[in-house]
């Protein structure tokens, strides 16, 4: 089996191979600390080897909760933020036809999403499709009491219970929360939905290969045991046994350290397939969240090539020199076409004749990589097969192994988030919540 590859070699010309091999040790440190379960955070180290310990029985309970409402739904609203629904639109949007909401001989469901954002427009106009089309919903929430997931499910279940009535909306509905507490959990027991458990050990953003991606997934049609298979593959690769040199994790979470202790503070995730949109922005959570701690951290970022060249090229080219590149290469594209020839040739595009757009667009890539390097930026290059279920589970567990790795070599705890919580107290106090009454004096105070 094709399996993704890693490429570090051109950042030699910023930072040598031997400053590399000289963080195999620490390296190895941070990565046995992971795995022996004894550094910061432990108690949230579940998605390490959960991947193995996936069983078909939950999939097959997965499988089987869906299939009905598969058949009887147009759309599926899945209802969450963060890491509890940015797993989910990630691989969704990678395996998706660009055009799937238009197709009529579309077979599954269409996945949209609601509880990402607070969006009165939004929810407005969500509620008018809703109105006409025969829709489920999976919740996605351990508490069931975050602000934007639990005000989108008020309005949705209200609405969903208008449209089917009480019973019939119940049946429609899918949770996917705490095991034994908090007001989802609660919720679900009383009105008898279908539900899966979120683990107690397993954050949102390491919890897209638990039902809090796979439940969404089943529903749009994904084969998630595919996707289990690609994950397990890439933890077996990903162990401590596996020799520094071999070891992707190990060997991306060393480079990346070490170009940041040499001053490239911001890492930028490359794409050159608008399929992996998604895949970035779940990305830019899982190391945002996990080390931007204590003044330190790698400033994820992302951009989508070629459109991107057009807007952050310049900067990129020429600004300031902080930053590095990882690119997420697609080696062969799902579709051919080749390109047309003219006889007056107006666009000059003639000599393109006959080969396939993929083609320009790797040379795009290559390109630019070559640009970039001449204009100071590294490059670590993830060449990925194709876009399908496996290989998606080998790339997102990569990043999870890689992260938790980094994170002890930056000396933090990548497995909490205690700056999140900041703004709520805020938002909660300007909302005159109850119980945050002097919260809402002092920063009434402030205003």
């Amino acid at each position: 089996m094709e399996q993704i590859k890693l490429d570090i070699s051109r950042v030699y010309d910023f930072i040598s191979e031997d400053e590399i091999h000289k963080l195999a040790r620490e390296t190895a440190e941070a990565q046995r600390s992971l795995y022996k379960g004894d550094g910061a955070g432990n108690d949230f180290l579940g998605w390490l080897n959960l991947p193995s310990t996936i069983t078909d029985q939950l999939i097959s309970e997965i499988e089987g909760a869906v299939s009905d409402l598969k058949e009887i739904s147009d759309l599926v609203v899945v209802i969450g933020i963060g890491g509890s629904y940015l797993g989910a639109r990630a691989v969704n949007d990678a395996l998706a036809h660009n055009f799937a909401g238009l197709r009529k001989d579309r077979r599954d469901p269409l996945m949209l999403f609601a509880g990402h954002h607070i969006g009165e427009d939004y929810m407005h106009e969500l509620l008018q499709l809703l109105d006409h089309r025969s829709y489920s919903i999976v919740v996605i929430s351990k508490s069931g009491t975050t602000t934007e997931p639990a005000l989108a499910f008020r309005i949705l279940k209200e609405h969903l219970e208008q449209k089917l009535g009480k019973a019939e909306a119940s049946g429609r509905i899918i949770a996917v929360t705490d095991s034994s507490k908090g007001a989802l959990r609660q919720l679900a027991d009383e009105k008898g939905y279908r539900s899966f458990v979120i683990p107690d050990d397993i954050g949102g953003r390491f919890s897209v290969l638990t039902p809090v991606g796979l439940v969404p997934l089943a529903f749009a049609g994904v084969d998630i045991r595919q996707l289990v298979k690609g994950a397990q593959a890439s933890g077996q690769r990903c162990t401590p046994g596996v020799p520094f040199e071999e070891n992707p994790s190990a060997l991306y979470a060393a480079t990346r350290n070490a170009l940041y202790r040499s001053g490239k503070k911001i890492e930028i995730l490359v794409n050159y397939n608008n399929k992996l949109h998604y895949v970035s922005e779940w990305w830019k959570q899982l190391f945002g969240e996990s080390e931007g701690k204590k003044g330190r951290g790698i400033y994820p970022a992302s951009v989508d090539n070629s459109t991107d060249l057009h807007s952050m090229g310049q900067y990129i080219q020429e600004g300031e020199r902080i930053l590095f590149e990882t690119v997420i290469s697609v080696e062969q594209s799902n579709h051919k076409m080749q390109i047309p020839g003219e006889s007056d040739d107006l666009d000059q595009l003639n000599y393109l004749a006959g080969k396939h757009i993929d083609h320009v667009n790797k040379m795009a890539e290559l390109g630019t990589i070559l640009a970039h390097l001449d204009g100071g930026v590294p490059n670590i290059r993830i060449s990925v097969p194709r876009l399908s279920e496996y290989h998606l589970g080998e790339l997102l567990y990569f990043f999870e192994n890689a992260c938790g790795i980094s994170g002890y070599m930056l000396g933090i705890n990548p497995f909490d988030q205690p700056g999140v919580e900041a703004y709520k107290k805020n938002m909660f106090a300007l909302l005159e919540k109850p119980g945050f009454e002097k919260e809402t004096a002092n920063i009434k105070s402030r205003l």
